[in-house]
């Protein structure tokens, strides 16, 4: 949805000190962490009309985006 955050600190707010430990921490965590910011800011300059990639380009930034999320989440919840 437009104007919507997706950023991690807004997606797993109960999360965020662990979020901040992973990315000092882990530059596996970190590097991913990077990735995803850039796809989720990316995308945001999408619904903003600044950048008109084709349909099937923004489903594939999508698509990536929730699978970073979903890695940075298994990563953020693993003990």
């Amino acid at each position: 949805m437009f104007g919507e955050a997706h950023d991690l600190l807004h997606e797993f707010p109960e999360h965020k000190e662990r979020i901040h430990h992973l990315k000092m921490e882990n530059n596996h965590f970190a590097r991913f962490f990077n990735e995803y910011h850039e796809l989720d800011h990316q995308l945001h300059r999408i619904q903003q009309d600044i950048e008109t990639p084709s349909d099937e380009v923004v489903e594939e930034l999508k698509k990536k985006r929730l699978q970073l999320k979903d890695d940075l989440l298994a990563m953020i919840t693993a003990e």
